[in-house]
């Protein structure tokens, strides 16, 4: 079918809004659990109310306040004030929304995914409210993607600094989430279960919206609630293949080696005593296949894939969405291609980096092999990579957009992409071709959501 450049462009933001909303936090929230009578229904699982002495909630993530503000709508003012609610959640402090009984801690700056010491100060909060609950008392945990740099908690003889500095090394190196967070739960408090071992709650209950393919428990903001099952040696030979060099600072490396040298870190680690249970109430699949239905609705003949294990490079993500936009033009299959995933990116030095995230990167790559193929080939073509959180790396931009008005808007400015691409300056280029996406924080992550529509002569 053949259609307008500007239709190819409309079409794809509403289709990658369309799997946005689809992952709202409160929504997910409101939709999990719903008070029956006396009765608190948690998915599939009734909870009878009269024993339940109190109810608290704690949490981290980027969709930390979405989903404290499902959970109270969910609840009810009648219910909260019964079971003397209250919560504590640690949250970007562009995130704030008004809630009645749930305290949003800022424990970062916007658009700065780090942790902070005023993360440490929630953390720190969180743990001595979990412990200071009882066996009659239902606690409520709330995790989203985001959660690792919001929930700082150091072991001792390893500064604040100390991770951050590592986190920073790993992430230049290419580490994935995988490896970040089998090394930062080694050297955490409360991840890798440690909250979960704080807990005194007759139950704790943990609904989770999963920012890593596959929705690994463990690794879904260093899974807190969730017992490590990595180890100090697992994360040795991560820094051992990605710090070669031992820049990562003495620190770090001697809780890790006298830990592996003792076995194990579970030496001198309460059990965690309460009954536990973890519920994924969102993730990247939903988003894709609520984009999906939007496609068919627009009268487009879709394909679509949700990465079921962690991605490679963004570049050649980029490289192999920009093939299939061509096959699809020149073919009479699908005109529209929905993806979701989260690629990496190996940064540039530091004395050349632009400014940028994977999802601009990934766009750029694309834009280039388009132009290798041929100049025309952007024409019928719109391809566009976003992040769900509204937040691409460092920027205050979702991702990006290719479509022949950027190509166009490039060719007067005469740009040349391949210096942006090398120097990760796609925030640059995309800004003054007009492809950026930017839409603020949505209140949710479940990683990038990749939309392509392609016209037909």
């Amino acid at each position: 079918m053949s259609r307008t450049a500007e239709q190819l462009k409309s079409d794809a933001l509403a289709i990658w809004h369309a799997g946005v909303d689809a992952v709202r936090s409160d929504r997910l929230v409101r939709e999990c659990v719903q008070v029956a009578g006396s009765q608190l229904l948690v998915g599939d699982e009734p909870i009878d109310l009269p024993p339940v002495r109190r109810i608290a909630v704690v949490g981290a993530g980027k969709a930390g306040a979405g989903m404290a503000a499902g959970l109270e709508q969910a609840l009810g003012e009648t219910l909260m004030a019964k079971k003397e609610f209250t919560g504590w959640i640690n949250i970007p402090a562009d995130c704030r929304r008004k809630l009645s009984r749930i305290t949003l801690w800022s424990s970062r700056p916007a658009g700065i995914n780090e942790p902070t010491a005023d993360g440490v100060y929630g953390a720190e909060w969180i743990l001595e409210t979990v412990a200071a609950l009882g066996p009659e008392d239902l606690c409520f945990c709330l995790l989203s993607g985001g959660g690792s740099a919001l929930l700082p908690a150091p072991v001792d003889g390893v500064s604040l600094a100390d991770k951050i500095a590592l986190t920073r090394h790993l992430s230049a190196a290419g580490a994935n989430i995988q490896e970040l967070n089998t090394v930062r739960k080694q050297l955490s408090r409360i991840k890798g279960g440690g909250l979960a071992r704080a807990c005194r709650a007759g139950r704790l209950i943990t609904l989770i919206i999963s920012d890593v393919i596959g929705d690994p428990l463990d690794v879904i903001a260093s899974g807190p609630t969730v017992e490590d099952t990595s180890s100090p040696q697992a994360a040795l030979s991560i820094l051992q293949r990605l710090d070669p060099a031992r820049n990562v600072a003495d620190s770090i490396y001697r809780h890790l080696e006298s830990a592996a040298a003792e076995g194990s870190l579970e030496k001198g680690k309460r059990p965690i005593r309460c009954a536990v249970t973890n519920l994924v109430i969102g993730n990247n699949a939903l988003a894709v296949d609520a984009a999906g239905i939007e496609a068919e609705r627009r009268g487009y003949s879709h394909a679509m894939q949700a990465a079921t294990k962690l991605e490679g490079a963004a570049e050649e993500v980029g490289v192999h969405l920009a093939e299939m936009a061509l096959s699809m033009q020149a073919s009479s299959g699908p005109d529209c291609l929905i993806t979701g995933g989260e690629p990496t990116v190996r940064l540039a030095p530091p004395e050349i980096r632009g400014k940028g995230g994977r999802n601009q990167q990934l766009v750029l790559a694309a834009l280039e092999r388009l132009m290798t193929a041929d100049e025309r080939a952007a024409e019928g073509i719109v391809l566009l990579s976003g992040g769900t959180d509204g937040e691409d790396g460092p920027t205050d931009a979702a991702g990006a957009m290719l479509s022949a008005e950027v190509v166009a808007r490039m060719r007067s400015l005469n740009l040349d992409p391949d210096g942006f691409f090398r120097r990760n300056d796609a925030y640059t280029f995309f800004e003054q071709t007009g492809g950026l996406i930017k839409t603020g924080p949505t209140q949710t992550n479940v990683c990038d959501l990749r939309v392509v529509t392609v016209s037909r002569t």
